[in-house]
């Protein structure tokens, strides 16, 4: 029976709350165990990157000097196993996460980054490219971004972080990580 607290509501007729199945705690809502069986197919492009890993980063300054380190990346399923989220530390340099969701009306995926140590926050299209992945975007400066995964195996990859002054005719290498699954 529909009371008027219930037909006024926001939540759709067909879903419930039941209080034996609901969270306990906020990280129980959030993670996941894995992907949704609906979407599991369009999950796989990213799905290979759960777990933790650890990488050599080489993050080039604007003045061209480069910076090296060791960094660490923790990949999980969230929100029911529709999405995919990650946390990426490089001590010093950034302390950030990645929400990737994938939206079937455009084949691709919503990339979101969010790094409030250095207050970048970006938002890119994800596709896969050949073997490789090809998130797309354009930083607070308007300029061209392109963050890639390549040379994919089971236990490593390498990512590069790009942008463009010239709408994508050239690019210049901001960061490579070569990542490795942590033990």
């Amino acid at each position: 029976m529909q009371t008027a607290a219930t037909k006024n509501s926001v939540m759709p007729d067909s879903v419930t709350q039941d209080p034996v199945t609901m969270a306990r705690s906020f990280g129980d809502a959030l993670h996941s165990k894995s992907a949704d069986a609906a979407s599991a197919d369009k999950m796989k492009l990213y799905a290979w990157l759960i777990g933790d890993w650890t990488f050599d980063a080489t993050v080039n300054r604007d003045d061209g000097t480069p910076h090296r380190g060791i960094g660490q990346i923790h990949f999980g399923w969230v929100l029911e196993g529709r999405a995919i989220q990650d946390v990426w530390i490089l001590p010093g340099v950034f302390y950030g996460t990645t929400l990737r969701v994938y939206d079937p009306g455009i084949d691709a995926w919503h990339i979101l980054w969010s790094d409030p140590l250095r207050q970048v926050y970006t938002r890119q299209l994800g596709r896969a490219q050949g073997s490789d992945i090809v998130q797309l975007g354009k930083n607070d400066a308007g300029d061209a971004v392109r963050w890639s995964f390549a040379d994919i195996a089971p236990d490593s990859f390498r990512w590069a972080g790009e942008h463009s002054r010239d709408g994508g005719r050239t690019w210049r290498l901001q960061a490579e990580f070569l990542a490795r699954r942590a033990a």
